[in-house]
């Protein structure tokens, strides 16, 4: 197993003493110990698995009583969603987030955008609306119509969060703080993920939100998000300064170059954060052609039910 994450980042010892033992310096990176090497000792491994474990008993209970549940949400919710948390923090991946920038950028991208995305499509509200009994599911309710959930759901409110908590981190001494402390690291993952869902679930999810703007105030907003990574992949990718203060270089690993890897680290913010915004912004563009769809239906019927009390009334006179 990997000595980096538990070692590099549980203690606030110097990291150039623990990169002297010559044990805890880590094994060039490669992709065969993302596929290998796998940690399943952290509290969010316990999590995953209890979200998955509810997910689909809930979706158990519909079929027992003859219910449908899309089959694509079950699928988004616990691959992409779930899964992709657990890619890039339990396994062999997240490994080496201590020890190379780019790699943690690689866990920024799918924490904060990727799976809460997938996890917003999955709709767990929803489900568990449907199978909660009376008393719990007021409670749920009331949660999600609570005044809190009102104001960090309005989408201004959650844009504003979403753009200005990396720059908060990287920029500030908080970055060098997560890399020391292994509470504090592992905040920072939670804190990813929460901050992807409360930006992506009103644009995206299917679940019942309050104040959930139409279709084309989304589109814009996820518009206006997508220059954001490319101004903040170029700042890192040209700052003169290394992200974590002296962590990186006082881990002398001989395979890697932390001025290089923070320019790595910049261009898959970069990239990343334009394809997945584009695509996000497709995806939206789809989900509102379809409620238009819908609502043209609806109207349909409508006037055909008008018509048709209409000719009934002639037909009677």
């Amino acid at each position: 197993m990997l000595h980096v994450d538990p070692i590099f980042a549980a203690t606030s010892v110097a990291p150039a003493t623990l990169a002297a033992g010559g044990e805890a310096v880590p094994p060039p990176f490669t992709v065969a110990r993302v596929l290998t090497e796998t940690r399943l000792d952290s509290w969010l491994t316990l999590g995953l698995v209890l979200a998955a474990g509810l997910y689909l008993y809930g979706v158990y209970r519909l079929r027992l009583r003859g219910d449908r549940w899309p089959v694509v949400r079950t699928v988004c919710f616990l691959f992409p969603g779930l899964g992709g948390i657990a890619v890039v923090t339990v396994s062999g991946l997240g490994a080496y987030d201590t020890a190379l920038l780019s790699v943690h950028m690689i866990q920024h991208m799918v924490l904060s955008m990727i799976a809460p995305i997938f996890l917003a499509l999955g709709a767990p509200v929803t489900l568990a609306l449907r199978t909660l009994p009376v008393r719990p599911r007021k409670r749920l309710l009331a949660i999600v119509h609570s005044r809190v959930a009102r104001v960090y759901s309005f989408p201004l409110v959650a844009f504003a969060i979403f753009v200005v908590n990396p720059f908060a981190l990287y920029f500030t001494g908080l970055y060098e703080i997560t890399l020391r402390h292994e509470w504090a690291h592992e905040l920072v993952h939670a804190h990813f993920i929460m901050t992807g869902c409360v930006f992506f679930w009103p644009l995206l999810g299917l679940d019942p939100l309050p104040g959930r703007w139409p279709y084309p105030a989304r589109a814009l907003l996820m518009l206006l998000s997508v220059p954001f990574h490319t101004v903040l992949g170029l700042t890192i990718m040209q700052s003169t300064t290394l992200l974590g203060g002296d962590w990186y270089p006082s881990l002398h690993l001989s395979w890697s170059d932390p001025w290089n890897d923070q320019v790595v680290a910049g261009g898959v913010l970069w990239a990343g954060g334009e394809f997945v915004s584009v695509t996000m912004l497709a995806v939206l563009v789809v989900q509102w052609i379809k409620q238009s769809e819908r609502e043209a239906r609806r109207l349909d019927r409508e006037l055909d039910r008008q018509e048709a009390r209409q000719r009934a009334a002639e037909a009677s006179a």
